[in-house]
């Protein structure tokens, strides 16, 4: 839930953001490559579909009923349904994926394709996590969500303790949640708040796709299965979740640790409302990376462990992360800024883990 009155970032330290971009767009000038996607990402595209939608066609078509070779199916199409948040429609939700408006539109409507929603996740995502990231009442992927406390800023209730137990068996439900609640909630939210009508959107036409897309893809999931092959409903309902838990549980590991870690900062606003400091700035003192030297985990996670790149720089697309990161670490040190960054991604995970312990603790109140 956003707060009622503006949010500002303070105007000092231009001097990094200026000179920051003018080496990152100096860098795509001179070897002449697009910001955008390649044949990578194309690639990248194809694999991630068929990751998907081969293991359900087989389904379908050879009308399997073994038990362990449905459940291998569907840890496979987990995996494409991961990929395809992941590496797919993040970019193109993002205008990263490709210079062309409509192609971008198109992928970043494969979200739709398998479930979720499109125009909520850019609201999220795009408009509030990464203009305010980390700010309490404004970043909704911090905002007190069920039984978590992300936030030192957020309400201590006493089952918060075990939160570094429990947190992990609730992140499968992820993807769940936005399928048949989260998506109908927040599209009600940004047009009460006046956040739809702010980013040019109609309501009635993002209502109308809304529904109409989570009735095609109920339609394929679990209604042709049903009438096309001689699986009972339970086991197709089940492979249904059993695929959405694996998902959502590898998409939030990867979401999380990338700003709910030990060592990220929570900045307030001080009495104007104003942020201390720049956006940029901000954006490094609240984001970390992790795993970078891993290329098989960078590819398959979108380039997503490059946060602070994404952060910085989300209209390029993830492909390029590698290249640009040196230029913003050097940056950042020559102007004395964080650069903060785990070696792997298990040291990542486990200091997610240790900071959902430390906001678990009950704060201590002051007199």
């Amino acid at each position: 839930m956003t707060s009622n009155k503006t949010v500002t970032f303070s105007t000092t330290r231009r001097d990094f953001s200026n000179t920051l971009n003018k080496r990152v767009n100096d860098y795509f000038k001179t070897t002449g490559i697009s910001r955008h996607g390649n044949k990578e990402m194309l690639i990248k595209t194809v694999f991630m579909f068929s990751l998907y939608f081969i293991p359900y066609a087989c389904i379908i078509a050879l009308g399997i009923t073994n038990s362990w070779l449905l459940l291998l199916l569907t840890i496979i199409m987990s995996l494409g349904l991961a990929g395809i948040g992941l590496s797919v429609m993040h970019d193109a939700n993002h205008g990263a994926y490709s210079n062309k408006k409509w192609l971008n539109t198109a992928m970043g409507y494969s979200l739709n394709l398998v479930g979720a929603n499109s125009f909520n996740w850019k609201m999220q995502h795009n408009v509030l996590h990464h203009s305010f990231t980390n700010v309490h009442e404004e970043d909704e992927d911090i905002s007190p969500r069920g039984v978590l406390r992300l936030t030192p800023h957020s309400a201590w209730k006493r089952f918060h303790r075990y939160q570094h137990i429990y947190a992990w068996f609730l992140y499968g439900l992820m993807t769940l949640v936005w399928l048949f609640v989260k998506d109908f909630v927040r599209i009600v939210r940004y047009h009460k708040n006046g956040m739809a009508k702010k980013n040019n959107a109609n309501i009635v036409k993002e209502w109308f796709i809304l529904v109409a897309t989570k009735v095609v893809y109920l339609g394929y999931i679990f209604l042709i299965p049903l009438l096309f092959t001689n699986l009972p409903w339970w086991t197709i309902f089940i492979g249904i979740v059993v695929m959405h838990y694996i998902a959502g549980f590898i998409l939030a590991i990867i979401f999380q640790p990338a700003h709910v870690i030990e060592g990220t900062e929570f900045p307030l606003p001080d009495e104007h409302n104003t942020l201390e400091n720049n956006w940029a700035v901000h954006q490094l003192h609240t984001t970390t990376n992790f795993g970078n030297k891993s290329r098989w985990f960078s590819w398959y996670v979108g380039g997503l462990n490059f946060q602070i790149e994404h952060h910085l720089f989300p209209n390029v697309c993830h492909v390029h992360y590698r290249k640009i990161a040196s230029i913003v670490k050097e940056t950042a040190a020559e102007f004395g800024l964080p650069y903060k960054s785990a070696h792997t991604f298990i040291a990542a995970l486990g200091g997610h883990a240790r900071l959902l312990k430390q906001l678990g603790v009950k704060p201590v109140e002051v007199a």
